[in-house]
């Protein structure tokens, strides 16, 4: 968190003497493209977006539709960058941090790319862990480049933060300060939950305080039960503690969504907020609060308060210690099959061995060490993923 805080003080020193943001996009996927329509739709001339790829020609077609579209409702005044360059060559992404110096980063990107890896395991073995090698892959070498330029941008990582920003703070390389997703999806859900359970108005103000992993973000959400575990959740309305029925505000959570890559809007949605929230809270002076996975290099989601007074960031404990909700996101990622991260190591549950072992025919080692990274990603994707598709 401190070095969290040391690069929140040079942005709000350039929201005070009216200096551009430059918010940095790696990959314009789904997440990427929607993501970019949202910050065209703040239609502020003092951000900056950078677009990076790996097809210059696509991410020459997708932003200038994007730029038509924001010109045609009269919200085009970013001005927009674009570059091409290989995420696997970490002196190419050093360059970038260096020439361009993104205040934040953005990372949307994914290593095997076009499908949703939990669209293959979920209804199988029940545990999104099992994919970290390849979540893993693309971000590991951006935080390489962020470290070998000395960079100090917010780095918000899309790709199962819940382990991976934890991974990456064990290996002793810097790390996202934020992830987007997961946790993000739920409270919207439990808003419109409560808000029927109580029969509440639409002035009504509903604000939910959640900790948990995005294992108990995908259970409640397709099964609307919590195998056993319940979330810290509080909350409030017009500013007033609400006691509520948990089984019935998680069994409401279970709404229908699309499975195709329409979802995606959540998660960039959850990186707008992240963002936003920060640039609202330095320019106003006021507190914000949003959640994240992965926050601070940290097992599972938490909610987070920041203090544009002091530039600060903190844990939101107004409901939950820290150490309440850094225990019960240890429990609650173990469902997803992971079993603790220490010494740049990730330990998969023996349960997720088994299961793989039985459903798919591959033995998961117990351990998978970072430098083993790319030689299990390639499992996963040659044993697990082709055959699957």
């Amino acid at each position: 968190m401190e070095n969290t805080n040391k690069k929140i003080l040079k942005i709000s020193e350039k929201i005070e003497n009216n200096q551009k943001i430059k918010i940095a996009i790696f990959g314009l996927g789904s997440v990427g493209n929607y993501l970019l329509t949202y910050l065209l739709e703040l239609a502020n001339n003092n951000i900056e977006i950078l677009i990076l790829g790996r097809n210059k020609d696509k991410l020459i077609q997708d932003v200038n539709i994007a730029s038509v579209a924001a010109e045609i409702r009269g919200t085009l005044f970013s001005n927009i960058i674009i570059k091409d360059v290989d995420f696997n060559d970490t002196k190419a992404l050093k360059e970038v941090f260096e020439n361009e110096k993104p205040d934040f980063v953005v990372n949307s990107s994914r290593a095997y790319s076009g499908i949703k890896y939990g669209g293959i395991s979920w209804h199988k073995v029940r545990a999104y862990g099992i994919w970290s090698p390849l979540s893993i892959s693309v971000i590991k070498n951006i935080m390489i480049a962020h470290k070998e330029a000395k960079s100090d941008a917010i780095v918000i990582n899309t790709s199962y933060s819940d382990s991976v920003n934890a991974w990456l703070k064990s290996s002793g390389l810097n790390y996202p300060d934020f992830g987007s997703g997961n946790l993000n999806h739920l409270v919207p859900r439990i808003k419109f939950a409560i808000k029927k359970q109580l029969s509440l108005l639409n002035e009504d103000v509903i604000e939910v305080t959640i900790a948990t992993s995005h294992f108990h973000d995908v259970v409640i959400s397709k099964e609307g039960q919590t195998e056993g575990l319940d979330p810290l959740l509080n909350i409030t309305v017009n500013g007033k503690i609400v006691k509520f029925d948990k089984e019935d505000i998680f069994k409401s959570c279970a709404i229908s969504m699309p499975t195709n890559q329409t979802r995606n809007m959540m998660n960039a949605s959850s990186n707008f907020e992240i963002i936003n929230k920060i640039l609202k809270a330095l320019k106003n002076k006021n507190k914000e609060i949003f959640h994240s996975p992965g926050a601070f290099g940290n097992i599972g989601g938490f909610p987070i308060l920041i203090d544009g007074e002091s530039s600060k960031f903190s844990y939101y404990d107004k409901y939950f210690s820290y150490e309440e909700m850094k225990e019960h996101n240890i429990k609650s990622l173990y469902f997803d099959g992971i079993e603790k991260i220490e010494n740049r190591t990730l330990f998969y549950t023996d349960e997720l061995i088994k299961k793989t072992k039985k459903v798919f025919n591959v033995t998961l080692p117990k351990e998978v060490k970072f430098d083993e990274i790319p030689k299990i990603a390639d499992l996963l994707i040659k044993e697990i993923i082709k055959p699957n598709l």
